[in-house]
């Protein structure tokens, strides 16, 4: 990853999307707080350990965003926090990111449910397409969604991504194994760009949809919640 590609801070109007800072613990607890029950569905867990693995553990806040950082600057992570008319709404991370023949990465994310329907997560996701596509020099992006989480797959059918099929038993969710839908895009599907395209098809007046959880997970402090 080069110099110019993080840190970085993306913007779309009221949408803002800027790396994840250790004196954001107390607004990020709060939003979580707020949003536990909405969260919870689509929150990734850590599974049983077995019987001659290790014992993991949920990371502290520090401890989760010195990893990101750590990730972010060997170029294998880009973590961001949402924010939405200045307040720190969600979070965005683009993990996984592979180089060398491949060049692919994964987007995951939540959202707090007080912004769902605001057109706040598909801003965001393009946003970070683009940049990841023009800037970092990634060749394909992918979501990754439960099938139950259908405001989620509306964002992606929104952003005109390309399913790919299913992962069964994929991450370990809310207690257990859970299958995932697989959304992608590479750079030749949109060579005027992703937020381009989003303006092009979002509603003048975009009407608020159902307060329901949609996300994608993948990441420490990323999970699939409102907003995929």
């Amino acid at each position: 990853m080069n110099s110019l590609s993080w840190p970085v801070e993306l913007a779309e109007g009221d949408v803002v999307l800027r790396p994840i800072k250790l004196r954001d613990q107390r607004a990020w607890r709060e939003v979580n707080r707020r949003n536990r029950d909405w969260l919870r569905p689509w929150e990734a867990t850590i599974p049983p350990p077995a019987p001659s693995g290790p014992i993991a553990h949920r990371p502290t806040y520090r401890q989760m965003v010195r990893h990101l950082r750590a990730e972010a600057n060997a170029g294998r992570m880009l973590p961001f926090v949402i924010e939405y008319q200045g307040r720190l709404v969600g979070q965005l991370t683009v993990a996984g990111i592979t180089w060398g023949s491949m060049c692919s990465g994964h987007v995951g994310y939540w959202v707090d449910q007080s912004v769902a329907g605001r057109g706040v997560m598909p801003t965001a996701v393009a946003l970070v397409v683009d940049h990841c596509f023009r800037t970092v020099g990634l060749h394909r992006v992918e979501v990754c969604i439960r099938p139950e989480n259908r405001p989620s797959l509306r964002v992606v059918e929104k952003l005109g991504f390309r399913a790919e099929g299913l992962r069964p038993r994929y991450l370990h969710i809310d207690g257990a194994w859970r299958d995932h839908l697989v959304f992608a895009l590479t750079a030749e599907e949109v060579p005027e760009g992703l937020l381009s395209r989003w303006r092009r098809a979002r509603p003048r007046n975009l009407p608020d949809e159902p307060a329901e959880p949609r996300g994608t997970q993948n990441a420490p402090g990323n999970r699939t919640s409102p907003g995929n």
